[in-house]
């Protein structure tokens, strides 16, 4: 391998890792450990990476600027059960043949799995949702474009004139950060303006949150309650806000976890 090439692979894992050893890029690389030490001393010299007992550190560097909120990784350990039984539903609402959005989030990937036996247009702005509806059905797939934000694992486009505009959904899926009185919440500007812009092309939007979300709030408002459709959550919801979403005119939808479903009148 080049020196170029293994500097590169070094500078890739320590960026990653924050401290990397010798004998970990020696695995990575190939390389014999006094070939590698001299690529960490002729880097450290460089000041791409600080020099460090058996192996390599990252220097201290402003962090990529990312998206406000807790990461994919995080979130996708929480409330499980419910997050499924909640996306069942969800999925029950969908045609064969109709073009429907699921925006990123931990909830609605789990809408992947019902429809896995299903044949819709899909067009989503998340990877996760993306690669698994690719490789696990025969749903079409659009996939948005944008910048790659990767600890949510959602892609935002910053630009008005995006592919958003040119596709029409009947539905679109989403989850929230939270959801009040107000409306649903989110942390991020970016990610408020780029919701916005999906739920313009939808016909009726659909909200997925856990009911742990009722205690959520945020200082960013998405929309208004006003705008929502359908809710779907769990049964922990309690009677104040089944009647704050009833005096909305939501369509309220219970998920019990183990797949049983009640729907409460609006």
């Amino acid at each position: 391998m080049h020196e170029k090439d293994r500097q590169r692979i070094i500078l890739s894992a320590v960026q990653d890792r924050g401290l990397v050893t010798v004998v970990d890029l020696c695995a990575l690389t190939g390389a014999s450990e006094a070939t590698i030490r001299r690529d960490i001393n002729t880097l450290d010299r460089l000041k791409r990476l600080r020099r460090v007992r058996g192996g390599a550190e990252a220097i201290a560097s402003a962090p990529f600027a990312g998206l406000a909120g807790r990461p994919f990784s995080v979130n996708e350990t929480m409330n499980i059960s419910e997050k499924q039984a909640i996306a069942a539903a969800a999925a029950e609402l969908c045609d064969d043949g109709e073009p429907i959005i699921i925006n990123g989030g931990t909830t609605t990937f789990q809408m992947v799995h019902p429809l896995a036996t299903r044949q819709l247009q899909v067009f989503t702005n998340s990877f996760p949702i993306a690669e698994h509806l690719l490789k696990n059905s025969r749903n079409t797939v659009l996939l948005s474009g944008g910048i790659i934000y990767r600890e949510q694992n959602i892609v935002l486009s910053p630009f008005e004139n995006d592919v958003t505009r040119n596709f029409y959904a009947r539905r679109m899926f989403m989850g929230a950060q939270g959801i009040g009185p107000l409306g649903l919440m989110e942390q991020d500007p970016l990610l408020i303006q780029a919701e916005q812009k999906l739920i313009g092309q939808a016909e009726e939007l659909v909200v997925l949150v856990d009911s742990s979300k009722f205690a959520n709030r945020s200082s960013l408002v998405l929309c208004p309650l006003s705008r929502i459709d359908v809710l779907i959550t769990d049964d922990g919801i309690d009677d104040r806000t089944a009647a704050m979403l009833d005096a909305a005119e939501i369509r309220l939808i219970v998920a019990e976890a183990g797949g049983r479903r009640a729907e409460a009148a609006s």
